[in-house]
């Protein structure tokens, strides 16, 4: 682990800058106020503050803006109910359970307007203790209301003054996702590779990565100031993203047939050679990334190129030396991989040279237009919230756990003759999530950070005794804790927690052992609380939705070999409408492999056929690997001509994808009117309706008897000493493409055998009616 790197990485991240913001507009308030006497309100204020900065993610700055505009209007709001509530028990509870219920159903216009809604319950919560007269609790409210307008106007005047920073930042942290994943493939090439936790790691990474480029494509395409402006800096900042979703797809390309590589070339270096340069290559991706989100140019060298050029020159030697007629189907792969590292130096070095910021005529370049297509818009409609009411919705579940779960808590809070009842009902809906698998890890976090960091504190406590250097350890954890707020909870509680001791030691030193133990004591009872709230009202289980998502993993699969295929048979469709097929196929495989991980951390219970559905999610990823391969074939300076003869097969690979979507139509339906138990569904229907035995591999039967001969010939040209002719070339292009579709077709046919023989899907919709 290079701790240097990860240590450059960090101070140049969006999160650091993040937790620098937050603190500085959290702390300013109160620093001021106490020099001016009135630290009430400066502490006042920096509660409004902190609400804000739960609302000021990563993303457009209109729809950050927006939502801080609302967020200051709920929790001015809030406040003020909550300040003329808290004077009766019976009132105070009553609020919380529909604060709680509504706050939480929220969720369902999305993330940001969920951190909304958190906000809200979070100044609720911090009010619970005020018992003030009617004006108190009026300039309470108001001063809760200016510290949030300070915030937001400190968040966009820092926005206004570097615009395109964050971005900068998002794309940075891509391209080291990306060389993450590549370090990931390489495993491929060691020595007894595990290819079930390799694909598993790769499908992990591959979720990550779409995530990222989602939140690029939000700060890209949903901010006019970046791509519609005159100047350059903006256009380039597309061009780069656009460079990297193309590599990205490139990468995607290597689902190359690695077992044959072993079998034949296992005993050798080569393939650690391979192994080594894909390294450098994820290497030179993580320095390029750090060197994006520091806006400084990339310092050119020529190291990638040279090791290319070496890695090119052993190969020939291999080549020359271990070619023979039994191995030279697996030469044929190596020499595709050996193209598609020098198409990783090519793109990476033009990356490179776009970070100096320094391209001329951007603005007619046709891969900055046409852009509004890639991007998703949430409207804000009533009926969703309507729509939403019912048992089904995993939102209206979680609103009631929530509301469940907090009510309990400040039951159990006015019982205690210690401790503070708010952090009881903090603990609660910092925890609880719609989702249970994020629930239980928030769970365990919370315990180990609180202990951990109380551990800390009292050790800092220990051996600081100066006011001055305790205030600046204080701000160190304050930024750094923030600074992984969004990122890595259990780190963020363990650096909060001490930082939070530090604070009350300095206003109540007194106290302060009291204090500790009853932050510990209240942190586990609401935990307790919402874990138990989280088996009463349990959530959407992730197997549940794993059908739904299969389907759209299936149609989004589709389209994309269909465009894709396009290119082959003479009836390429635009490049636009190629690139948003695979920007769909690649968000539905994010989708379904999170699906999957979301169920492996469920109860054993709930983990539903988890194999078979991994061996699915397996077989998409593949099947968008070897698309994005016959893309990468198609889509060089040089592309072969269309070929009539692959027409067949792609409409026999689109039927068989076809008939699997109909077969989960099939079942879902018959679920639904049948009621009854996973054996006594009419399967056979099923079976009769949706045929797996195509009989389409005669389809191909055509293609690779083409591909024969020529291997045939090509054999004999090596028998007899010849190794360099243009049958080589041709052959070497043609194969690779007609090896794609033979996989792609495989993968079709497993995937329709799945469905039908094995009953996986409708044992999985049995299952959504029947709990």
């Amino acid at each position: 682990m290079d701790y240097r790197t990860q240590y450059r990485s960090f101070i140049n991240s969006y999160y650091l800058s993040e937790g620098i913001r937050i603190t500085a507009g959290l702390t300013l308030p109160t620093i001021i106020a106490t020099y001016l006497h009135h630290e009430n309100i400066g502490i006042t204020m920096s509660i409004g503050a902190v609400c804000v900065t739960i609302v000021d993610s990563v993303g457009p700055v209109l729809h950050r803006k927006n939502a801080m505009l609302v967020c200051n209007a709920v929790i001015f709001i809030a406040s003020l109910l909550t300040g003329f509530a808290v004077g009766s028990a019976l009132a105070t509870g009553f609020l919380i359970a529909v604060f709680c219920f509504i706050f939480s159903m929220i969720g369902v216009y999305g993330t940001r307007a969920g951190s909304i809604g958190l906000a809200g319950l979070f100044v609720m919560v911090l009010n619970l203790t005020q018992r003030s007269g009617t004006e108190a609790i009026v300039l309470n409210a108001v001063y809760i209301l200016c510290g949030g307008v300070w915030y937001m106007l400190l968040s966009l005047s820092l926005y206004s003054f570097r615009p395109y920073k964050v971005t900068q930042q998002a794309l940075g942290d891509l391209m080291q996702t990306i060389g993450e994943y590549i370090l990931y493939r390489t495993a491929f090439y060691g020595k007894n590779p595990d290819y079930d936790n390799i694909y598993s790691n790769l499908l992990d990474k591959q979720a990550e990565i779409n995530e990222k480029q989602n939140l690029v494509r939000e700060l890209l395409y949903k901010s006019r100031d970046i791509v519609k402006e005159s100047t350059n800096t903006g256009r380039v900042t597309l061009l780069i993203f656009i460079e990297i979703n193309d590599f990205f797809e490139r990468v995607m390309s290597l689902q190359l047939h690695h077992k044959l590589f072993h079998q034949y070339f296992g005993n050798t270096d080569i393939l650690e050679s391979f192994k080594n340069f894909l390294s450098l290559i994820a290497e030179e991706l993580n320095e390029t990334g750090i060197a994006l989100k520091s806006g400084r140019p990339y310092g050119m060298n020529d190291r990638l190129q040279q090791s290319f050029q070496k890695l090119k020159q052993n190969f020939e030697e291999f080549r020359l030396k271990e070619i023979s007629p039994d191995n030279m189907e697996g030469i044929i792969g190596l020499d595709a991989l050996i193209n598609a590292c020098e198409d990783f130096v090519s793109r990476i070095h033009t990356i490179q040279q776009y970070t100096a910021y320094d391209l001329k005529d951007v603005k007619h370049d046709v891969r900055v237009q046409n852009y509004d297509q890639f991007v998703t818009h949430q409207d804000i409609d009533a009926k969703v919230f309507l729509d939403n009411f019912n048992w089904k919705s995993n939102t209206f579940r979680h609103a009631l756990r929530v509301s469940f779960a907090t009510t309990t808590g400040f039951i159990i809070s006015t019982f205690l003759p210690f401790g503070h009842g708010y952090w009881i009902l903090l603990t609660i809906i910092v925890i609880l999530k719609p989702a249970y698998s994020i629930t239980k890890k928030r769970n365990r976090d919370r315990l180990i950070g609180t202990l951990a960091g109380a551990g800390i504190g009292v050790i800092i406590l220990m051996l600081v005794k100066d006011r001055q250097l305790m205030i600046v350890c204080m701000i160190v954890l304050m930024v750094l804790s923030y600074s992984f707020m969004r990122t890595r909870y259990l780190i963020f509680v363990t650096l909060m927690t001490p930082y939070i001791l530090i604070l009350l030691y300095l206003l109540n030193p007194n106290n302060f052992r009291n204090l500790i133990v009853d932050r510990i004591i209240d942190t586990a009872i609401g935990s307790a609380i919402a874990l138990m709230a989280n088996i009463l009202f349990s959530p959407e289980w992730a197997y549940q939705q794993f059908g739904e998502y299969l389907q759209k993993m299936l149609e989004a699969n589709k389209n994309y070999f269909s465009d894709v295929s396009s290119f082959f048979t003479g009836h390429a469709v635009p490049l636009n409408t190629y690139k948003l097929s695979r920007k769909e196929a690649y968000v539905a495989l994010a989708n379904i492999s999170d699906a999957l991980n979301r169920m492996t951390a469920e109860p054993k219970s709930k983990q539903k056929n988890a194999a078979e559905y991994h061996e699915l999610v397996v077989l998409n990823y593949m099947m968008s690997s070897h698309t994005a391969t016959l893309a990468a074939i198609v889509l060089v300076k040089s592309p072969p001509a269309p070929d009539a003869e692959y027409k067949p097969v792609v409409h026999a690979v689109i039927a068989n994808l076809d008939k699997t979507i109909e077969g989960l139509k099939i079942i879902a339906s018959q679920t639904e009117v049948e009621k009854t138990t996973p054996s006594a569904l009419p399967v056979s229907n099923l079976e009769n309706s949706v045929s797996y035995e195509s009989g389409s591999h005669i389809i191909l039967d055509r293609l690779n008897e083409r591909i024969n001969k020529m291997v045939q010939i090509r054999r004999n040209e090596l028998e007899r000493g010849i190794t360099e002719v243009n049958t080589k070339t041709n052959l070497a292009v043609v194969k690779s493409i007609n090896d794609q579709f033979n996989f792609i077709w495989k993968i079709s046919e497993d995937l329709l055998k799945i469905i039908v023989k094995r009953k996986i899907i409708c044992v999985l919709y049995f299952m959504v009616f029947y709990f």
